[in-house]
């Protein structure tokens, strides 16, 4: 039976891979929502699947921007919001006011629909003073209390919007009758992710022959997760019948330094300089990967991408679009030394 789905932040990069990914592999009557859709659409989808799609392009920190969505979507994918380190530092402001209007419109839209379920993206920042400050495990499990360093560090103001989130949508939906699934994604990556990232700023400076090449950070380690894993994972907690009312780590176990990656990518940009140690970016913490047994077992997740084959899936898209474009759409990459 055709579902009826929204994806509030449809034109992001999560949404926008997400949004393919149900119209091929679900038969869904889908509305993507945002502020901007600002790339061509058949960028993205085939005609056919763009005639398919019911595009409403509005400001949803405006809770009048809701009078255009319908009231009785089956799934409400919730996954609008800022992010980006460069974000949180220069526009503090703006992270804490465009994520809180965005949380709590669509909770104050969802009592006056007949959404059945809802699930919100979350991040894995919001226990990264945990893992840094007490100590508590890695791979860290979705049982970690969650904890910001310092409250008034402008870094972490995005996590603090997920954190309100997170506790937002799980208790609207159980006082509104409506079932909630958060998902805390673990660094997505792939081709067209946007410019404020550590790839794309990691093959922008190899092609400006940054050398010797400065590793920020070098011996902090992630997890990084390529988008089709990341777009599964995400579509089985929505579709899980065990999935109501809890919160699930989306990522890959694959630990690496940051220092493996930066030389991973500067191997697949075929830099042979000196690579050199530099200070890492404010408020980042020293390791980060998901234990993600509990997404195995209820959901059947299984991450297949490994980690280096979507790396080179992603840095050759990025050496595309620099070639042709000299610059990001933008501001790029900034450097420590600067913030």
């Amino acid at each position: 039976m055709k579902k009826k789905i929204l994806l509030i932040g449809g034109a992001g990069f999560v949404g926008s891979n997400l949004a393919k990914f149900l119209i091929q592999n679900r038969d869904a009557e889908l509305t993507l929502a945002d502020y901007s859709f600002s790339r061509d659409k058949s960028e993205y989808f085939t005609e056919q699947e763009i005639s398919d799609i019911n595009f409403v392009q509005d400001d949803f920190t405006s809770y009048a921007a809701f009078n255009n969505l319908d009231k009785d979507f089956d799934f409400v994918y919730m996954l609008a919001s800022v992010v980006g380190v460069n974000n949180t530092l220069d526009h503090p402001d703006e992270v804490i006011r465009v994520n809180t209007a965005l949380i709590y419109n669509t909770l104050e839209w969802l009592k006056s629909t007949s959404v059945k379920r809802v699930l919100f993206t979350s991040t894995s920042e919001t226990y990264s003073g945990t893992t840094e400050v007490l100590d508590y495990s890695v791979p860290t499990d979705e049982l970690v209390p969650l904890c910001i360093q310092d409250v008034s560090d402008p870094r972490f103001t995005y996590a603090i919007t997920k954190i309100l989130g997170e506790s937002a949508f799980l208790n609207y939906a159980k006082k509104y009758n409506f079932e909630a699934t958060v998902v805390r994604y673990h660094n997505a990556f792939g081709p067209d992710m946007g410019f404020k990232h550590v790839i794309p700023h990691l093959v922008e400076r190899f092609m400006n022959n940054e050398s010797p090449f400065r590793m920020y950070g070098h011996d902090q380690t992630r997890a990084f997760s390529y988008i089709k894993d990341t777009v599964e994972g995400t579509v089985l907690a929505m579709e899980s019948e065990l999935a109501s009312d809890e919160i699930f780590h989306i990522g890959s176990s694959q630990e690496i330094s940051i220092e493996e990656l930066i030389k991973a990518v500067g191997e697949m940009m075929g830099y042979s300089g000196e690579y050199v140690e530099a200070p890492t970016y404010p408020g980042s913490v020293s390791r980060r990967c998901p234990d993600i047994s509990k997404a195995k077992r209820l959901l059947g997740y299984n991450p297949q991408t490994d980690w280096k084959v979507g790396l080179a899936n992603t840095v050759e898209w990025y050496k595309d679009y620099f070639s042709k474009n000299n610059l990001a759409r933008q501001d790029g990459f900034k450097e420590q030394e600067k913030f």
